[in-house]
C-alpha cells in the first residue's frame, strides 16, 4: 500500500538495555529515538508519515516532526486503552511506553524528550478506559479532553472534542489495545470495554474528512498463535486507514 521508494525501515536494538532515572532500557530507547529521527529527516517537511510497529514509545519522534510542521494548529488524537501519562516516579513498571504522552506534553525523562512540547489542551484521549489515579488527576488539571470508548460508537463526540482544540490538522496515534480484546487480543495489556474495528475505522475517516492528516501510527501488536485471525483484523484496519487518507 506504500510504494517501496517511500518506505523507511528502522532497525531496532532488541537488547534489554540499562535502566536510568526510573526508565527501563533507557539507553536502548534513546538509540531508537535517534534512529527514528534520522529516518524522518528524509521525509519532506509537512508530508504525512505512517509509522507501523513498535510500542507506543515509537511515536515520540513522529509527533515531534508533526509539531514542527504544524505547531499549534496540530491536535494529537491518542487512541489507546491507557493514558500513557505516567512519569518515571509514578509508573508502576518503568516502561516508557506508559510515559510517552506525558513526555510529549513536556514532562519527559532526560534523553527522551521531544524537541518541542505539545500543549496538553491539544490532546484528545480516545477510547482510554484504564487510567492510573495520577493520570486521572492530570487529565483534569491540564485540560486534556477525553472521549470514552462508549462515545466512539459514532464520530460526533470525538469530532466535537477535536474541534474544541482549534485544530487544523490531526496526528492519530493508534494503540491496538483501544480495540476490545474480544475483537483483537494480540496486545500486551488488553482492557475490556474497547471499541470495534468498524468504530475505529469510522472515527479515523471522520477525522480525516474534516482535518488535514499530519500522520498516524499503528502500535503495540504482539503476535500470538492466532496469526490468521489477527492478520485479517489488521488488514481491515490498515485498508480503512489508507482509504481514509485518500
Amino acid at each position: 500500500m506504500i510504494p517501496a521508494g517511500r518506505r523507511h525501515t528502522v532497525t531496532i536494538d532488541d537488547s534489554v538495555g540499562k535502566a536510568r532515572g526510573g526508565v527501563q532500557s533507557a539507553d536502548v530507547l534513546e538509540r531508537h529515538l535517534l534512529a527514528v529521527r534520522t529516518a524522518l529527516a528524509e521525509v519532506p517537511a509537512g508530508e504525512p508519515t505512517v509509522t507501523i510497529g513498535g510500542d507506543c514509545a515509537v511515536d515520540l519522534a513522529p509527533v515531534e516532526a508533526a509539531l514542527s510542521a504544524y505547531g499549534d494548529r496540530l491536535t494529537v488524537v491518542w487512541f489507546d486503552a491507557h493514558g500513557d501519562l505516567n512519569t518515571p516516579q509514578s509508573s508502576p513498571s518503568g516502561a516508557f511506553h506508559g510515559m510517552v504522552l506525558r513526555a510529549l506534553i513536556g514532562d519527559g525523562p532526560e534523553g527522551l524528550r521531544p524537541a518541542r512540547s505539545l500543549s496538553a489542551d491539544r490532546v484528545v484521549l480516545a477510547g482510554a478506559r484504564s487510567l492510573d489515579p495520577g493520570e486521572q488527576d492530570l487529565v483534569k488539571s491540564r485540560g486534556i479532553r477525553h472521549v470514552g470508548a462508549e462515545q466512539l460508537t459514532e464520530p460526533g463526540p470525538l469530532l466535537a472534542a477535536v474541534r474544541a482544540t482549534g485544530a487544523e490538522a490531526v496526528y492519530l496515534h493508534i494503540d491496538l489495545d483501544v480495540l476490545d480484546p474480544t475483537v483483537f487480543p494480540a496486545v500486551g495489556t488488553p482492557e475490556p470495554g474497547g471499541v470495534g474495528v468498524e468504530e475505529l475505522v469510522g472515527a479515523v475517516r471522520a477525522l480525516t474528512d474534516e482535518f488535514a492528516l499530519a500522520g498516524l501510527a499503528l502500535t503495540e501488536y504482539e503476535r500470538t498463535e492466532a496469526v490468521a485471525q489477527e492478520e485479517a483484523v489488521l488488514r481491515r484496519i490498515v485498508e480503512g486507514l489508507f482509504e481514509a487518507d485518500r
